[in-house]
């Protein structure tokens, strides 16, 4: 059974001040009939999970280009589990050096889309792992 809207939560976590990425993703998840809660910049992995449960998030987005991602993304993966939502769905995209990808993994995040992944290709993912679609 898929869900009628997939709500997804957009967050820069850290003290990034840049999020044009992140909007240009958030609008074109919106245009695909998804819902979507945008958090703003600077936002700590606690005031993000705290979202995410209030919002009833099935999808945690995480934008990140000031390389402090293996200090953040797990702190909210480890939130959200400590909250009894280890089914949310946690993304990230940003810069993120390849290297890394595969501890982000093994703490909790499904998938980094790095620059110039195309917005349908996001979209496709999380239809796909929300819906199976």
């Amino acid at each position: 059974m898929s869900k009628e809207r997939i709500r997804v939560l957009v967050a820069k976590p850290g003290l990034d001040g840049h999020d044009r990425g992140a909007k240009v993703v958030a609008r074109a998840l919106r245009d695909a009939g998804m819902e979507v809660i945008y958090t703003g910049i600077r936002q700590t992995p606690d005031m993000i999970v705290q979202s995410a449960v209030q919002e009833d998030a099935d999808v945690v987005g995480l934008s990140i280009l000031s390389g402090a991602h293996l200090e953040l993304f797990p702190a909210v993966a480890e939130g959200l589990r400590m909250k009894g939502r280890e089914d949310v769905l946690i993304i990230a995209g940003g810069i993120i050096p390849e290297d890394d990808i595969p501890a982000l993994q093994q703490m909790g995040v499904k998938a980094i889309f790095g620059p110039g992944t195309s917005t349908e290709d996001i979209v496709s993912f999380i239809s796909q792992e929300v819906n199976g679609e």
